[in-house]
């Protein structure tokens, strides 16, 4: 079992070292004014340039139009864009096919009703991204460190990976990857200080945490075929 961790809402140099440094798979960095993680076009060209490949960029944007989106891929040179708002899997295909670029898109979960979206996403995406449902009255559909019934995902069969965000820390992505047996997770006010400052700490911890759940997770893999023998 392979497993993508994505640090998210970077706006700074010591925390995109700090995501690259610990071996993050994907850095993401937030178009989104009313977030506190909220990066400006020139900061992200910043950024952006410093990655050097070490990691895919994620640029992420929320109910976005065209001339946002173009904005942003001119400035970050994107791997992949993530659509963290209420786009309309018509929308979400009209994005992907217009800017010719991998699209992750957000669901956000509560209950098991939530889960009949997907296959009308499915069709339309490269991955998607599991995330808790925003408190009543937010400003953002993201990055309140809320965490949702993760059982809800077990035994989930999907025609293209999925990541899982909400509420993770290093204290419990190792439950949270056991559950799920998902292909990636992504971590924002997770390791952060307070909104919108990362916790260089927080970060290597986090990623630390992902990998040892990695390996505990392809070794039961590796076993359960034994097991199963020994018991014929």
């Amino acid at each position: 079992m392979s497993v993508s961790v994505k640090i998210c809402g970077l706006k700074t140099p010591a925390a995109l070292d700090a995501a690259l440094e610990a071996g993050a798979d994907l850095v993401g960095f937030v178009f989104f004014a009313p977030s506190p993680r909220h990066v400006g076009f020139e900061a992200a060209r910043t950024l952006g340039a410093a990655v050097r490949g070490r990691a895919e960029k994620v640029a992420v944007a929320v109910d976005a139009n065209d001339e946002l989106l173009k904005a942003a891929i001119e400035a970050l040179r994107p791997d992949l864009l993530q659509l963290h708002g209420r786009e309309t899997p018509e929308r979400v295909a009209v994005i992907r096919s217009r800017f010719r670029l991998p699209v992750m898109k957000a669901l956000a979960i509560t209950e098991r009703a939530d889960l009949s979206q997907i296959h009308l996403y499915a069709k339309v995406v490269d991955r998607l991204m599991f995330d808790a449902r925003p408190p009543r009255g937010a400003t953002r559909p993201g990055g309140y460190g809320l965490a949702f019934d993760w059982r809800l995902l077990e035994n989930l069969t999907l025609p293209v990976p999925f990541m899982l965000s909400g509420g993770l820390d290093a204290g419990n992505v190792a439950e949270a990857l056991r559950i799920t047996r998902a292909n990636g997770v992504d971590v924002s006010s997770g390791v952060e200080r307070y909104p919108g400052e990362k916790d260089v700490e927080k970060i290597g911890a986090f990623v630390s945490a992902a990998r040892a759940a990695e390996m505990q997770l392809r070794s039961a893999a590796a076993l359960a075929p034994n097991a199963r023998s020994a018991g014929r």
